[in-house]
């Protein structure tokens, strides 16, 4: 039997130790193109190691609730940031690591149309999934050489039951 995981609104606030919720929020920064265009200025910290950042489409599958988390990884070398394209929310399960580096007190958080998100280097996180449609995405991450991936399986999956 899994261990239930809480799910909670994506916030900035609750997110801040795993990286930016990305946002509008509040009168931008300022005002560009003959004062049309709102600018909400760097509201991510794009970090790499080495290599450079790079710009890619992901099409993900529909998943839904319940949804259980078995694996978990992380991007040592890197950031990675989620843009949606279509509206869909998103499941992002994150966690903190250990004295050991391997993933604990994972938390589950539901994004809502307008937010996306970008997990700091080294963040334990869940996999892409859109809840209910499937979703397209812009993923903004390190490109270069070397592995950029570990993986951790749970000997006892976890269970993210949605809205209570």
């Amino acid at each position: 039997m899994p261990k239930t995981l809480p799910l909670a609104p994506l916030t900035a606030e609750m997110f801040a130790p795993y990286g930016e919720v990305i946002e509008v929020d509040g009168a931008p920064d300022k005002l560009i193109n003959q004062g049309m265009c709102g600018r909400h200025h760097d509201r991510a910290l794009l970090d790499f190691s080495d290599g450079r950042a790079g710009i890619s489409l992901f099409d993900a599958k529909a998943r839904a609730f319940p949804h259980i988390v078995d694996m978990v990884e992380r991007h040592p070398d890197g950031s990675q940031a989620f843009v949606p394209l279509d509206g869909v929310p998103m499941l992002v399960v994150v966690a903190s690591a250990d004295s050991d580096g391997r993933p604990t007190n994972l938390q589950a958080f539901l994004s809502q149309p307008g937010q996306s998100i970008n997990l700091h280097r080294g963040v334990w996180h869940g996999v892409l999934a859109p809840m209910g449609a499937p979703g397209r995405f812009i993923v903004i991450d390190r490109i270069g050489d070397g592995p950029n991936l570990e993986e951790h399986w749970f000997d006892e999956a976890y269970l993210v039951e949605g809205k209570g």
